[in-house]
């Protein structure tokens, strides 16, 4: 497992009864977490939780603020900035144990003296755009969720990179390949974060479990003559990191060859030995750089 250490403004507090506690540059949350499957005793410091998100039973929920928060606020990793908000399925906008691919992404685009493309899918707010912008890279930004693009031009706006080569694009992952492809557009690093069930801009499904291979042997074909980088994160319970590798070695290395590796990521859990896992990762990159 990659565990990310040194998220100084991000540390998980406490877990416990399916729930983990945790600040967000001095914001305390309490969020359901299906990772957490054990009880304890709950301490005292459970009652310092700024907003606690409340299930529903009949799915969903809602947060219960407890305590007078901003409608954004802004963490810092290393000199990456990003903002946060308070979403309505629990979530902050933000996946800390992603830094640990942020900082692979950068150090794959220092490793080569020349201009790079990177093409970044179900994108999100932006965070591994972030990054390679950070590098010089160019990116092609899509995601689904015009509200998500928003929020990743805030991000890039944070990061004084208003003036980096960066498209974003409101479009379905799925349909905006086979267009690429026609137009013959290359990319060096081809990054994706695919959800396990979603809805495309024109309320287009996508199923992982249906669509990713597909879709990676698709994108397959918009790598460069030289690729540096092709990286899959999954979030999607049961979905084994050796079905991803065995993906990227079918559709990927059979082209290209070079490393597939994966692996789970993790969050250590302040003062104690206990870890929270946090999805999967699987990658192929090349062995020439």
């Amino acid at each position: 497992m990659k565990l990310v250490n040194d998220f100084t403004e991000y540390q998980i507090l406490d877990l416990n009864n399916g729930k983990k506690l945790e600040t967000w540059n001095g914001v305390i949350l309490n969020r359901p977490d299906p990772q957490v499957i054990w009880k304890k005793e709950e301490t005292s410091i459970w009652l310092k939780a700024d907003a606690i998100y409340d299930r529903s039973n009949t799915g969903g929920g809602k947060w219960n603020i407890k305590k007078n928060i901003p409608s954004s606020w802004v963490i810092n990793y290393h000199d990456l900035k990003f903002n946060l908000k308070l979403m309505g399925f629990k979530h902050t906008g933000l996946f800390p144990e992603q830094a640990y691919n942020w900082n692979l992404i950068r150090e794959k685009i220092k490793s080569v003296n020349r201009e790079i493309k990177v093409l970044n899918l179900f994108a999100y707010t932006g965070a591994a755009t972030i990054a390679a912008l950070k590098e010089g890279a160019s990116v092609v930004h899509v995601d689904s969720s015009r509200g998500m693009i928003d929020w990743a031009k805030e991000n890039v706006k944070l990061n004084h990179l208003e003036n980096a080569s960066v498209r974003f694009l409101v479009d379905d992952v799925r349909k905006f390949v086979k267009r690429e492809i026609r137009r013959g557009n290359k990319y060096d690093i081809i990054i994706m974060d695919p959800p396990s069930f979603g809805r495309g801009s024109k309320n287009e499904v996508w199923n992982i479990e249906n669509d990713l291979d597909d879709l990676i042997k698709d994108t397959s074909e918009l790598l460069s003559d030289n690729p540096i980088l092709f990286l899959i994160n999954s979030y999607t319970t049961g979905l084994s990191k050796t079905v991803l590798e065995d993906i990227l070695y079918l559709r990927v290395n059979s082209k290209f060859k070079g490393v597939i590796t994966s692996d789970e990521l993790g969050l250590p859990v302040n003062n104690s030995n206990l870890i929270l896992p946090c999805g999967i990762y699987a990658r192929w990159e090349s062995t020439d750089f």
